[in-house]
């Protein structure tokens, strides 16, 4: 390939319209991405590409962080979206379709009994709690520090601007995979614990994401059973891309609750909580809901998306994809003499250069960036169906010029 790079003169002076009328331009967790070379805004999708404003194209190794495990446009996926459409959005009463999705969930995840939906990972993460909280009439919650599981209160840092520290006075932390120290607190706090909640396995920002230990989860839901403390798992970002039962089947577990969001819909706004048998009567009595909960649209969407990963066995095939990429990415950096370390689940690779700064680190990904692969220094990767070989080839031509450049 070319050694050529992108210009993103367009990008740039849309940041600065942008910025008159949204405070930073662009905010939430887009706005930690924005880099001085890199596009800001995106004109097309397709697959798995994005176009910027100034017309590049970007093969993407984010999907949206996440939500695009098809490919974006999917046309299935947006049939049946379309269908669901020309019938309605948000009605005054529910669509029978999600009836039809629920049914799904508790057909195709391993321990479902029935399923309850939200908009955004979020709200599946904090119904889980609040379920866990009236079932067990305890307070407190466990979570996996640095562990990441929506931007409501109780999950944020006590130094977080609009943040105060009621917000989480009673949520305890641990380390990932020290069962030991899990077993302290529920010996010290235990009657009034009412959940432990963490991902099927540890992917925090800026650090290797790292899988369970051995034991590690069959030791945390005996010592959760044994202190009446519900297990709940986040599976917003790993859900369908490990096992399409729930991530935890892949690590041989069974939590009490499920949360997903992300890919369920393939970018459609949609999550969903899924639970046992045992906790339906406290889903039944909490109070959670929102105006678009039911539109419908992102429901259909969601019913042919699982369809679609269903047909394609997807876990499998996003998998050893993953296994190729990374292979041929630490080649190509071994060849050009640096260590480029590829952690977490293949489907969603964390990257990191071992052995230089962290600076240099961004530099390489800012490269492969100017260069058509849209990548981030700081946050896992995901792979979605519409990658191809060919854009393994891409890939590792960019990587390898962006190399040659530091």
């Amino acid at each position: 390939m070319k050694n050529t790079t992108y210009k993103v003169k367009k990008s740039d002076e849309y940041l600065t319209k942008a910025k008159e009328v949204i405070p930073g331009g662009i905010f939430g967790h887009y706005k930690y991405a924005i880099r001085e070379s890199g596009p800001k805004f995106f004109s097309k999708s397709e697959g798995a590409y994005f176009w910027d404003l100034d017309d590049n194209r970007y093969v993407d190794l984010m999907c949206g962080y996440g939500p695009s495990i098809l490919g974006y446009n999917h046309p299935e996926v947006e049939e049946a979206y379309k269908v669901s459409a020309d019938k309605g959005n948000t009605v005054s009463v529910a669509s029978p379709v999600m009836v039809d999705l629920a049914s799904k969930l508790v057909e195709m995840v391993d321990i479902a009994d029935w399923a309850l939906f939200g908009k955004n990972g979020g709200d599946a993460t904090s119904l889980a709690v609040m379920i866990a909280r009236e079932f067990t009439g305890k307070k407190k919650i466990i979570k996996i520090d640095d562990g990441y599981h929506g931007v409501a209160p109780w999950m944020q840092e006590k130094n977080r601007p609009g943040i105060i520290t009621s917000d989480s006075e009673h949520v305890l932390k641990v380390k990932w995979n020290d069962s030991e120290a899990l077993e302290q607190l529920l010996q010290k706090h235990g009657s009034d614990i009412a959940c432990f909640i963490s991902s099927p396995y540890d992917h925090p920002v800026s650090r290797d994401n790292s899988l369970a230990e051995e034991g590690y989860w069959k030791k945390v839901t005996a010592l959760c059973k044994k202190y009446e403390v519900l297990t709940i798992v986040d599976d917003v970002r790993a859900g369908f891309r490990i096992n399409l039962k729930g991530s935890n089947v892949a690590f041989a577990f069974s939590p009490d609750m499920i949360c997903f969001g992300k890919a369920i819909a393939n970018g459609h706004p949609l999550a969903s909580l899924v639970g046992t048998n045992d906790l339906k009567k406290a889903a039944e009595r909490v109070y959670f809901t929102g105006t678009q909960f039911f539109s419908a649209p992102p429901m259909a969407a969601a019913i042919a998306t699982l369809n679609e990963l269903e047909k394609a066995d997807a876990p499998s095939v996003l998998i050893q994809y993953g296994k190729k990429l990374n292979s041929r990415l630490e080649k190509v950096a071994s060849d050009k003499g640096f260590n480029l370390i590829s952690s977490g689940i293949p489907s969603m690779p964390y990257y990191r250069l071992e052995g230089v700064t962290f600076e240099t680190h961004i530099k390489w990904i800012d490269e492969c960036v100017k260069r058509g692969v849209y990548m981030l220094a700081y946050h896992n990767h995901f792979i979605s169906l519409a990658h191809s070989e060919e854009d393994i080839d891409f890939i590792e031509g960019a990587a390898k010029q962006a190399f040659e450049n530091l």
